[in-house]
């Protein structure tokens, strides 16, 4: 996989991802959890074309700094850039921003893994 492959994720700050709806704060900003989760998804989609078939990625560690609160109707981007692959383990930088500026920063570690195996040891109910 090539170093530097890059994608950009995006959400609106709406009443399902502040932090009073996501019950990790009491107040209407966008939620560290909703923050995290746009850092992921773009972590997912930037390496998502060049996996093999039957393949995906899946979170490991994430270390994130939320450094700015953003209101109801701000956009947020969040664009992660692959900085290291070593075998299955992927690294990943991170940077979040909001129309003001940066509102986040991340390290993030996914792992390729294959679907079905991966599947097979989820324990079924």
């Amino acid at each position: 996989m090539e170093k530097g492959l890059t994608y950009t994720s995006t959400t609106i700050v709406d009443n399902a991802n502040t932090a009073s709806a996501m019950g990790s704060g009491d107040m209407d900003v966008f939620a560290t959890p909703a923050l995290a989760a746009l850092m992921e998804n773009a972590a997912m989609n930037a390496v998502k074309p060049c996996l093999p078939e039957g393949s995906t990625t899946v979170g490991a560690m994430i270390q994130t700094s939320h450094v700015k609160p953003s209101a109801i109707g701000e956009r947020i981007s969040a664009t992660a850039t692959l900085e290291a692959e070593e075998g299955r383990k992927l690294t990943f930088k991170i940077t979040a921003k909001d129309t003001e500026g940066i509102v986040g920063e991340a390290v993030h570690i996914r792992y390729i893994v294959d679907r079905k195996r991966f599947m097979e040891k989820v324990k079924q109910r």
